[in-house]
């Protein structure tokens, strides 16, 4: 049986194709793992979305994806949101939220349509580059606003974030490394931020966490870190890659994209779509907290489920020609932001920045054409992009 936890195979294979014959023999499949340890499958949306809306069986405490570090994780469950469980995930969530005023929000879109613009302009006037550094931008860019990062130190976010979150093509102890190298230098610069914070608060997620308290207690300095950093990595990664593949879809669909461009009342569908489409988050991780059964299989306390999400944003139970990437399908029910407790906090912010991306390149945009071999990730977690050379030209 196919090993679906292998990095190598999303960068070499047609991952669909196993998807799908995975889901046609059944919901949930025991993966064997060389060397390592053995995990359920979830390959349907209907079991997902179950093992997903029940925090108290399927707890995230004790992991959110495959291959994480079990001392790092357990050091941070109940501090990092993503792997806190309710009550107090809720409370942590109220305190980042209570950073998103009128004001804020509107902040960060007029930071997006001004990154966005500039981006596709460079891209344009350059007229052949790699789409995926156009696009990395963006994320970032944002992130760093409702952070509170000043705008002098956004290209210094861009740099150790890639660094930091990006591919694993480079298996090696030198991009072990590199990557490290980068982790601790954004760890150093949210120190740094926060003591700024605590002397001059601002309309930021950076202030709302200094000044956040759960059941009277303030947040620690490490729970105030943790969750920049999934803020950071989470933010940046589902935008940046469904950019890239939004505009793949559309360039290998042609008529998608004269649908589009033809009638931009589509947008919204078609963000959606997007979203179906390449789902970057490959898989979410969950472990049962007791004996339990789910789709017909016998599931033991501390047995690893993960959620595998692009296949479940492709079962034919729930998606008419799944396959198809249509900017109009109605309705789309997709889990690129998962569901239940752990739904993605920066769901809204997502949908914002890839409308903006996409309204900008029909506007701006005449033709986009590949320029070179796309390069997909190595990796298990990310079903995203290493390279995609385009030549883009200037709509007339």
């Amino acid at each position: 049986m196919t090993d679906l936890s292998d990095p190598e195979l999303y960068r070499t294979e047609r991952p669909e194709e196993i998807w799908a014959r995975l889901r046609a023999a059944g919901p949930l499949h025991r993966n064997e793992r060389p060397g390592g340890s053995p995990f359920w499958a979830v390959m349907s949306h209907p079991v997902a979305s179950q093992v997903l809306k029940n925090s108290a069986v399927f707890t995230s405490e004790r992991g959110m994806r495959l291959d994480h570090n079990p001392a790092a994780t357990a050091a941070a469950a109940g501090k990092m949101l993503i792997v806190t469980d309710p009550p107090r995930h809720g409370k942590i969530r109220r305190i980042i939220n209570s950073a998103f005023t009128p004001r804020m929000v509107k902040r960060l879109e007029d930071t997006m349509r001004t990154i966005v613009v500039e981006t596709l302009e460079e891209a344009l006037e350059k007229g052949t580059g790699d789409f995926v550094e156009a696009a990395a931008r963006l994320p970032v860019s944002v992130i760093c606003d409702m952070l509170g990062v000043p705008r002098q130190d956004w290209g210094f976010m861009l740099e150790k974030t890639m660094a930091a979150f990006g591919s694993d093509a480079e298996n090696g102890a030198d991009h072990a490394m590199r990557a490290a190298t980068a982790h601790t230098d954004l760890l150093l610069y949210y120190d740094e931020l926060v003591e700024r914070r605590r002397k001059d608060p601002q309309e930021d997620v950076v202030s709302a966490l200094v000044q956040g308290e759960v059941d009277g207690v303030p947040l620690t300095d490490e729970e105030i870190f943790l969750n920049c950093d999934g803020l950071v990595s989470g933010g940046n990664e589902t935008t940046r890659h469904a950019t890239v593949g939004g505009l793949l879809a559309l360039m290998d669909n042609p008529d998608q994209w004269d649908r589009l461009r033809a009638d931009p009342g589509l947008l919204t569908t078609a963000v959606q779509e997007v979203l179906r489409y390449t789902t970057p988050a490959m898989h979410v991780l969950r472990t049962a907290t007791e004996d339990t059964e789910l789709a017909g299989e016998r599931i033991a306390a501390g047995d690893q489920l993960a959620v595998w999400l692009p296949s479940a944003n492709r079962d034919e139970q729930v998606f008419t020609d799944p396959e198809a990437f249509d900017v109009g399908r109605t309705p789309n029910r997709h889990l690129t932001f998962a569901t239940g407790t752990h739904f993605c906090l920066g769901s809204a912010l997502a949908i914002t920045e890839l409308t903006v991306m996409f309204e900008e390149l029909t506007r701006r945009v005449g033709s986009a054409v590949p320029a070179g071999e796309v390069r997909r990730m190595r990796s298990n977690l990310i079903w995203g992009f290493e390279s995609m050379p385009v030549t883009l030209e200037r709509r007339r």
